[in-house]
């Protein structure tokens, strides 16, 4: 289905770019709905040659040509962006925005009272079509606004609805999650190359291999640890590489890794 508000997008870096993307691949939106806002003009130059929408240097003037806002900016540029945009803003715009830690309670206070406001964690993976999208709605967001947060964002991925308290752990495990598992493709690649593997065929056996155990959880619904257990045959040699990994510690690191994260994220708030 495809959305009829024009959108701005603030903030044209690497996230801003990979949703721009997947609005225009998945059809959600045509190019001459989008504007892609960036103090940088060489990055908006790349931006209009590579997707063919309107660019600006002005946030402002994209705000106001705009039905919906979506803020791609560092978090730590958040209170005096919003500030300095806060008059474009009269109750008829839906803010979207994916700033870690930056929360609705605090864009609320910065914009003007009822504006509505759908807060999204996505993840870099939605630049293959294969991102996870947590949305979260402020005070004045309806059913509606939610709905096309997530419209938009199934372009890039799945969606999921959550209360925003859970945002952090989100920013923890999905968002940050990617370095994480790309460290375990990594290692793995090097155990293959290490038992006699070329590295090549190492990362794509690893790579692969996590794609599909990734949708075997998706798609069959069953816990983690039994579909382990449909791996591990008596006495196999899976049980031995399992007995290695808890002997490595391999749980406990990867759950302070989420969590480290995830207190990292409350910090940027």
């Amino acid at each position: 289905m495809k959305i009829t508000q024009r959108v701005a997008i603030i903030g044209s870096g690497k996230m801003g770019e990979i949703i721009l993307s997947g609005l225009l691949k998945s059809g959600s939106a045509d190019k001459n709905q989008l504007i892609a806002a960036d103090p940088s003009s060489k990055r908006l130059e790349y931006i209009g040659l590579q997707y063919g929408v309107k660019t600006t240097t002005d946030n402002a003037l994209a705000v106001q040509s705009a039905d919906v806002v979506l803020f791609c900016i560092k978090p730590q540029s958040a209170p005096t962006v919003f500030k300095e945009l806060a008059s474009n803003f009269n109750g008829d715009k839906l803010v979207l925005s994916i700033m870690a830690g930056v929360t609705l309670r605090s864009m609320e206070g910065w914009l003007p009272a009822n504006t509505p406001i759908v807060r999204i964690m996505p993840n870099t993976p939605s630049q293959v079509g294969e991102g996870m999208s947590a949305i979260a709605g402020g005070q004045s967001a309806t059913s509606g606004h939610i709905e096309l947060a997530q419209h938009m964002f199934s372009g890039v991925g799945r969606t999921i609805v959550l209360d925003e308290k859970h945002f952090d752990a989100v920013t923890g495990l999905s968002a940050s999650g990617p370095a994480f598992i790309y460290i375990v493709i990594e290692a793995l690649a090097d155990g293959g190359v290490k038992s006699g593997l070329p590295r090549d065929v190492a990362i794509e056996l690893a790579a692969q291999m996590t794609l599909g155990a990734s949708k075997m959880v998706l798609e069959t619904g069953k816990h983690p640890a039994i579909l382990k257990d449909d791996v591990t045959t008596p006495a196999g040699c899976t049980t031995d590489g399992i007995l290695a990994l808890e002997e490595g510690g391999v749980r406990v690191t990867l759950i302070k890794a989420v969590t480290e994260a995830a207190r990292r994220a409350c910090e940027l708030g």
